[in-house]
């Protein structure tokens, strides 16, 4: 199955390791480690309160129903309610555990090694059809990098291409002989292409292990729009060296290169909020943390020895895992590797989709890959937290079908008990449920506000941090930019949130009723799309939302959920303006500026000159060829 092109120039001398296909039906044998640090105090932190206040408020809403029996309409609205607003509160215990190991000057394991073993670490970038001047740009600036901090480990530079497209690959090729060519002292550069792209990334990756994993200890995971400072990772490197037991090292990327008003939301969110949700996932994770399939370093024997991946059989057929690296790290975790995740380590970054189509067009493939988690969860001698981490991977899509459900009963409830079309069916059929005549009134009203209150906590409590922080406040522009970026970014994103639901209720039921759907690489470079194309995406949102408005016009629907009702019919306008360039924007908290934004990092500027170059002599050598 895995394919091995002639050795050439282009690849180093084989050395091959065996990669071992684990069996989810039998744990292995777990591997003796040093002691761990316990995680049970924060653990308990997380998941006591949300529980607690979630039975709390399913005790109350139970009492209040059964008043009149149980029915089975009853019992779906109260598990719907249970199921959106456990995830909810965790991620609000998620920060008062940050905030409290902030106070508490905690760090998540996180070592400073004095002396450090050298190693040898690969740098492994696999591409599919990508753009060559980006991927061969950033390259070029994390090498420099490297070879400027002078680190005591030896780097390699594979780029493992799948790509598909002949004009693509002659670039490649051309990009990897400039780079080669012009490479610092001692840093060697690398170029494999497959004949067949088998088992998509999984395959490539799994391909450079078993020709050449066995001359590297480490491997440092990419994706083709990663970039890492040299700083970033000699950090990696020297806490897999410092730490025997560890498997796995994820970073917290930052994202940049933003320029959109949608890619604009989702790196000041990154930024602003996001650090204080990884700092609480980091303590009470520990040596139990989880895989972003990028932006990590492996250790290459471990991950040959224990993870593996079979093929998941149903219905006659195999399927490969999609959303892999979680998995990964369940496995490694349950051989005895430690799995740790340093938010800490700055100089990570990646890139982030520029538009919502493009947005929603990632989130699908990932949709398919995190429900397949599901058949995972009964994977043998798995950690709890492990099946915890696949568990909130395909939870994190199916709480928007659950929220869809609870929006089609608010909507049939009506504002009073006129209006309240389940309870005018009851008059005819006594299966259905006789609810209090406020029912209305106190779901959409009282549950809607507590749960915009409790998905607005995380944000309110970042951007609080960061407000009351001279020396933070100062690099997002000052007191007045924050403040201004931070409402532009909420009120943002409350709108497409129920563009988002619609969009992954349709993914979630794609992946429940069909196999496979065609994959294509991530559009990186924004564009904005034609009317027709926005109005063919949006199609569905546009007629919900404009069934849900002639209710409001009519009386029928409650005024709570005009901002749901609002974001629905203006799908379109809204999706068009994702695209909005910002870089004209004078105002600056309507730009949404971040630090990244305001004072680009040294590592990013490099890679923008080198991509530009690239581009410029690629460019060059096609229009001379062509004449």
């Amino acid at each position: 199955m895995i394919e091995h092109p002639p050795t050439d120039d282009t690849m180093p001398s084989r050395a091959p390791l065996a990669m071992q296909i684990q069996d989810f039906s039998r744990p292995p044998v777990r591997r003796a480690t040093t002691v761990q640090p316990r995680s049970l105090g924060w653990r308990l932190a997380v998941f006591g309160p949300a529980l607690i206040g979630t039975g709390l408020l399913m005790y109350g809403l139970y009492g209040w129903l059964a008043g009149a029996g149980m029915t089975w309409l009853e019992w779906a609205l109260l598990s719907m309610i249970g199921a959106t607003f456990v995830w909810v509160t965790l991620s609000v215990s998620t920060v008062g555990v940050a905030i409290a190991g902030l106070l508490a000057r905690q760090r998540a394991d996180e070592r400073a090694p004095d002396a450090v073993r050298s190693l040898d670490v690969a740098l492994l970038v696999p591409v599919y059809n990508e753009v060559p001047w980006d991927v061969f740009g950033n390259a070029t600036a994390m090498l420099a990098d490297l070879h400027r901090r002078a680190g005591p480990h030896r780097y390699t530079l594979f780029i493992l291409s799948d790509t598909r497209d002949e004009a693509i690959v002659a670039q490649e090729e051309r990009a990897f002989a400039q780079l080669r060519a012009e490479a610092p002292a001692g840093m060697n550069v690398y170029y494999r292409r497959r004949a067949t792209n088998t088992d998509k990334k999984v395959g490539n990756l799994v391909d450079w292990i078993t020709g050449w994993g066995a001359a590297y200890e480490g491997m440092v995971v990419l994706d083709a729009d990663s970039l890492m400072t040299g700083r970033a990772i000699d950090r990696l490197a020297s806490e897999l060296s410092a730490d025997p037991d560890a498997g796995l090292i994820q970073t917290f990327p930052m994202l940049i290169g933003a320029n959109t008003l949608f890619a604009r939301i989702q790196q000041f969110s990154n930024i602003a909020y996001g650090w204080l949700l990884a700092e609480g996932l980091a303590l009470w994770a520990r040596n139990e943390g989880n895989y972003w399939g990028h932006n990590a370093i492996i250790r290459t024997r471990a991950f040959a020895e224990s993870a593996g991946l079979p093929y998941l059989t149903s219905g006659g057929r195999n399927d490969l895992i999609l959303s892999h690296d979680f998995v990964e790290a369940g496995l490694l975790r349950r051989a005895g590797w430690r799995v740790r995740f340093l938010p800490r380590v700055t100089g990570s970054f990646e890139e982030t989709p520029g538009t919502l189509i493009d947005y929603v067009v990632r989130d699908r493939r990932w949709c398919r890959g995190n429900l397949q988690h599901l058949r995972l969860l009964g994977t043998a001698g798995l950690h709890p937290v492990s099946r915890f981490h696949l568990f909130h991977g395909a939870v994190a899509y199916l709480l928007s079908p659950a929220w869809f459900v609870l929006l089609v009963i608010w909507s049939l409830l009506g504002k009073d008990a006129d209006t309240n079309v389940v309870r005018y069916f009851n008059q005819a059929n006594p299966f259905f449920p006789d609810w209090p005549p406020a029912m209305s009134h106190i779901d959409s009203a009282v549950f809607l506000v507590i749960m915009y209150a409790m998905l607005l906590t995380p944000k309110v409590a970042g951007a609080g941090i960061i407000a009351f922080t001279p020396r933070a406040v100062a690099v997002f522009g000052g007191k007045g930019a924050f403040l201004g970026s931070f409402l532009v970014e909420v009120a943002l994103s409350v709108a497409y949130a129920p563009i988002l639901m619609i969009q992954q209720t349709k993914a979630v039921l794609n992946a429940a009723l069909t196999r496979s759907e065609p994959w294509a690489p991530q559009q990186r470079g924004a564009k904005g799309y034609p009317l027709r194309t926005l109005i063919g995406f949006h199609w569905l949102e546009t007629l919900l939302g404009l069934l849900l408005l002639s209710g409001l016009v009519a009386g029928l629907i409650s005024l709570w959920l005009v901002p749901i009702v609002f974001s629905l019919v203006m799908a379109v306008p809204l999706s068009a303006l994702s695209s909005v360039n910002l870089a004209g924007v004078t105002r600056r908290g309507f730009r949404m500026d971040s630090p990244n934004t305001l004072r680009e990092p040294a590592i990013v500027a490099q890679a923008r000159r080198a991509r530009t170059q690239i581009k410029s002599r690629l460019l060059a050598i096609e229009k001379v060829a062509a004449e």
